[in-house]
């Protein structure tokens, strides 16, 4: 019962840490990632279709993305959300068969900005692993009258570290993304 609780809690904390990486991969640096269009919302037939389920995404040069729409009359919505989305400020430019998107050099206060948004997202992850544990927690101390004190004492430990891997890997994955966006 307790190594239930104890797995359980793991694989949520290790869903909520891979949830956070793909966030902070989703915050622009200086060059084009394919990572950061993917999750942009297009109007396709009336229904909300991530991009990467509308084209392929390849990098061209380094601030260059070229998306190729699998569906060709879908290549005039997909320029519009693009466009559209904040916080990307991509150029975006189509030949009738394929959209280049070209970002912008990042000035030191936008580089800031994007910190900024990448702390607060770490922040919402470690928020989300410590719930997490409080909730393993709650179940471990009911299970005190059918195991005792001392094995739920031992697991509550064993919870701790568990969790302090997972806010360390989400401190580690937010320092390797604060590098990358003050990088020049």
């Amino acid at each position: 019962m307790i190594a239930d609780v104890l797995s359980d809690a793991t694989a949520r904390m290790q869903k909520a840490l891979e949830a956070a990486r793909d966030d902070f991969g989703t915050v622009r640096t200086g060059r084009a990632n394919p990572q950061m269009f993917a999750k942009i919302l297009v109007n396709y037939y009336g229904t909300a279709t991530p991009l990467e389920q509308l084209a392929s995404l390849q990098n061209q040069e380094a601030r260059t993305l070229l998306i190729a729409p699998y569906d060709k009359s879908a290549l005039r919505d997909i320029e519009i959300a693009i466009r559209d989305t904040p916080n990307l400020g991509a150029n975006v430019g189509n030949d009738g068969v394929t959209i280049r998107a070209t970002l912008p050099e990042l000035t030191t206060e936008r580089r800031k900005e994007f910190v900024k948004i990448v702390k607060a997202k770490a922040e919402d992850a470690r928020i989300s692993v410590r719930n997490i544990r409080r909730k393993a927690k709650d179940e471990l101390d009911a299970l005190k009258s059918e195991v005792g004190d001392d094995e739920v004492g031992r697991a509550e430990k064993e919870l701790e570290l568990i969790t302090k891997s997972h806010v360390d890997g989400i401190d580690d994955a937010f320092k390797r993304k604060e590098a990358e966006l003050l990088e020049i």
